[in-house]
């Protein structure tokens, strides 16, 4: 990608998120290193993706916070509702297409003579590519599906047992999460597909790859639900019934801390109300992000080779 193109929408994306707090001072500049190296793909939809997830995701964040905010409870002990988010957060959701564009520029450089320059031959870089788009695919459904799905008028039920539980339980879906899922998939493959150029595989390519990277999508957020009904702990306050969510995705302590040397522990008061009500607690919420984004990109590289090339 050009750099007279890409330095001013990067200085851009990070001054938005700075202006509007959608990233802490750290997250930023993670962020700004993130969208550098996704710059240097040769072509330009890794960093629209990044842009595009980035402006969507921050746009759904925001829809209704006020209402969000009164469903959950946060671990510092007020009101619910994701605050900034932090650089560990960011490189949850990008990480992975990171090391593929990194992957790329180490086989092909950074100029675009010895890249191909179409999609679909069934090149190393078209299987990267590949990645790249399901990644963004998946995560973006699952922010969707997460930030507009809590708002559903229907209690979510457990996807493991379809036991009803509270908004904001990790592996809690309902119909209308599912489909705000559905629908952040697929803006990710119209984006992907604006700026593609396919090696003559003509219309029935674009539609092909079109319905992949939506159900690729839509299996990521399925399998972000599953994967944190199963590996990840959902702690419910008993005196209010709501799910109590962890600083930037970290962990809820359900004990308290043990105070050292005699000092009182401020953080450790009140934590015997919180019950885990679903889940192992083995990972925290960016680790389960990473894992189901770690998943879905090596099942579209995968799957991508195997239907389009």
């Amino acid at each position: 990608m050009r750099a007279i193109i890409a330095v001013p929408c990067i200085v851009a994306l990070v001054l938005r998120a700075y202006t509007r707090k959608s990233l802490t001072i750290i997250g930023c500049l993670v962020a700004g290193l993130t969208a550098s190296i996704h710059a240097l793909h040769p072509s330009a939809i890794p960093f629209t993706l990044l842009g595009t997830f980035f402006l969507l995701g921050t746009s759904a964040t925001k829809v209704k916070h006020d209402i969000k905010a009164t469903l959950t409870q946060s671990s510092s002990g007020s009101s619910g509702g994701d605050g900034p988010r932090t650089s560990v957060q960011v490189v949850a959701n990008s990480g992975c297409a990171t090391l593929l564009i990194l992957i790329h520029v180490w086989l092909y450089g950074l100029g675009n003579t010895t890249a191909p320059q179409c999609f679909g031959g069934g090149t190393t870089a078209d299987i990267l590519l590949m990645g790249i788009m399901a990644n963004y695919a998946a995560v973006a459904a699952d922010t969707f599906s997460s930030e507009l799905g809590i708002l559903s008028k229907s209690k979510p039920v457990l996807i493991t047992s379809l036991r009803t539980v509270p908004p904001g339980t990790n592996g809690g879906v309902t119909l209308a999460g599912l489909l705000a899922g559905v629908g952040g998939s697929a803006a990710m493959a119209v984006t992907s597909l604006l700026l593609l150029k396919f090696c003559g595989a003509g219309q029935s390519g674009r539609i092909q790859t079109f319905l992949l990277l939506t159900a690729l999508g839509t299996a990521g957020t399925l399998l972000d639900s599953l994967l944190g009904a199963v590996l990840q702990a959902s702690v419910v306050d008993r005196r209010t019934g709501k799910v109590v969510e962890g600083l930037g995705g970290a962990k809820v302590l359900t004990k308290p801390r043990q105070p050292q040397h005699g000092a009182e522990d401020a953080g450790s008061k009140g934590h015997e109300t919180r019950v885990i009500n679903s889940g192992k607690d083995v990972l925290d919420n960016n680790q389960i992000n990473l894992l189901m984004a770690s998943i879905m990109t090596i099942c579209g590289m995968v799957v991508g080779q195997l239907v389009l090339m």
